[in-house]
């Protein structure tokens, strides 16, 4: 999941082209990234925008990541979003840990 804050430039553009086309943007950049854009909404609040999408590496993720924000347009974050399934499987690998203090 990516999710972002336009700066004013940003926001300037969006006013300028519109949620719809920002849209398409969107889904082709993460197309041509070899990924599958799900959903992008707007929002008011922390951020201003979200996206879901799916990426083939963590690699294609960070370049995605750095792309955008250099742009100066938008400040990108990403979260990576795992399946319960995913969590199962974490579950069952042993992990050598000790806590402090303990």
């Amino acid at each position: 999941m990516f999710h972002g804050s336009y700066t004013a430039e940003g926001t300037k553009g969006l006013l300028k082209d519109g949620g719809s086309k920002r849209r398409e943007v969107v889904r082709k950049m993460f197309e041509k990234a070899g990924g599958k854009l799900h959903e992008l909404y707007y929002a008011f609040g922390d951020d201003d925008v979200y996206v879901i999408a799916e990426v083939p590496d963590s690699l294609s993720a960070l370049a995605i990541s750095l792309t955008i924000n250099a742009t100066g347009a938008v400040q990108l974050k990403t979260t990576a979003l795992v399946t319960p399934e995913d969590v199962d499987a974490a579950a069952k690998k042993s992990v050598a840990y000790k806590a402090p203090g303990a």
